[in-house]
């Protein structure tokens, strides 16, 4: 078993480089050498067309030099999913929390008291190859004229708000702005006439969950067959980044109505919250079978986003949770609660039987040991802590969403990779 943690930084090079053009051939072959080499056959699946006319990008017109995608050793490639985690001070952070104004209060760790940076400072290294540096230029030009949405909770807008802040730094002031309509909100690259967005729809189905801002709801019900009401905000997308989870683990069983939520009285069901689960899951597979057309867009969806709620998990102390915690978990089997298993057999079922091109993007053991990561108490609080709580900050701590910049942008990488690479 290989160690979980390195301090090395050095990884083995799996850069694929291309000879230089001749000067004679350059500006007429440049754009189309960029499509063969750094998309391949996957550049059919957004429907572009080739267009000579249209001044040569910066990425275009380094099309000599590949991009250095993820390459295994093994015959069937390399698991980008299964690594360990590696201090690498040259190339983390992506981002400083400073430089990046379209992070929410909820997620600026630093501005809100953290005394460390430790957490911002690991690079994922997946056994047997290396992932490729996340590259925002080319990112942008492949969503040049397209639309790019993450479907989900709040840790899928905190995924959200990591790829606008990778992105906006090569995008020049002014030529950026971000807009929220009520459950949808909008970062658009003028330049590229591209948008990255996030819908809040934490069960993917409706839901007495669905308001953006007043969605904390204890009784939670979602309603059997209703994915349109959100979907049809969806159609048109080109690149689709799915989630649902968190809002689905109260503890009990799942309400399920059958009827209307404007009937006064709700006629509904409760299921085991697998059930309910897979239930959800087998309606976003009917939805994009119906609305996605694979030739010209993707879609992908994120797995479970680990809690670190109950530090006796991992070998703590009973009673505690993230609060105060700097370092990562090191034994490298650790998974997590058993119910987060239950979730990912559902996952596996739903999307092994399929044939809707979905790509998994597998998060959960990765971020499982990144219990240092979390906001904990270094957040703004929607409500100001009690003196009670005040002293014992455990009791307050927010052991579920992540700081930025920080873990949610290797998931980002992540799905850059699969994005190009699948």
């Amino acid at each position: 078993m290989k160690p979980l943690i390195t301090a090395s930084s050095s990884s083995p090079s799996s850069l694929l480089r291309k000879a230089p053009l001749p000067p004679y051939l350059f500006p007429s072959l440049a754009f189309i050498l960029f499509v063969a080499v750094l998309y391949g056959e996957n550049l059919c699946m957004f429907g572009q067309q080739l267009q000579p006319t249209r001044p040569l990008s910066r990425a275009e017109k380094e099309c000599n030099e590949a991009l250095p995608f993820a390459i295994g050793k093994e015959e069937e490639g390399c698991d980008i999913f299964g690594g360990r985690w590696v201090r690498d001070e040259s190339t983390r952070p992506h981002y400083l929390e400073s430089q990046c104004p379209y992070i929410q209060p909820q997620l600026t760790c630093q501005a809100h008291g953290r005394p460390d940076k430790e957490y911002q400072l690991w690079r994922w290294q997946p056994h047997g190859c290396s992932l490729p540096s996340f590259n925002a230029t080319l990112m942008l030009e492949t969503l040049r004229g397209k639309r790019m949405m993450f479907i989900g909770d709040s840790l899928n807008r905190g995924q959200f708000v990591s790829m606008v802040c990778l992105l906006q730094t090569v995008i020049p002031e002014g030529a950026k702005s971000m807009e929220t309509f009520g459950s949808l909100t909008v970062f658009t690259a003028k330049d590229y006439n591209a948008t990255i967005e996030f819908y809040w729809a934490p069960f993917l189905l409706e839901s007495n969950s669905d308001n953006a801002i007043v969605h904390r709801v204890s009784d939670r019900m979602v309603r059997k067959g209703s994915i349109n009401k959100h979907g049809k905000h969806w159609r048109g997308v080109d690149i689709i980044v799915f989630n649902t989870y968190l809002w689905w683990m109260t503890g009990m069983k799942m309400k399920v109505l059958r009827g209307s939520f404007d009937d006064e009285v709700k006629d509904f069901v409760e299921l085991p919250t697998e059930d309910a689960y897979r239930m959800a899951m087998k309606s976003m597979v009917r939805w994009a079978q119906k609305n996605m057309d694979p030739k010209k867009t993707r879609v992908f969806f994120v797995t479970m986003s680990p809690l670190h709620t109950k530090s006796i998990e991992w070998g703590g102390a009973p009673g505690g949770n993230c609060y105060n915690e700097t370092t990562m978990i090191e034994d490298p089997n650790y998974w997590g609660p058993d119910c987060s298993k239950s979730i990912m057999r559902v996952i596996g079922e739903v999307l092994g039987k399929t044939e809707v091109p979905v790509t998994l993007l597998n998060i959960t053991q990765l971020s499982s040991y990144r219990k240092d990561a979390h906001t904990s108490i270094h957040k703004k609080q929607w409500h100001p802590p009690t003196p009670e709580q005040l002293a014992n900050p455990v009791s307050y701590a927010d052991c579920v969403h992540w700081c930025l910049p920080g873990l949610q942008d290797t998931w980002n990488e992540l799905l850059f990779t699969k994005l190009f690479h699948p």
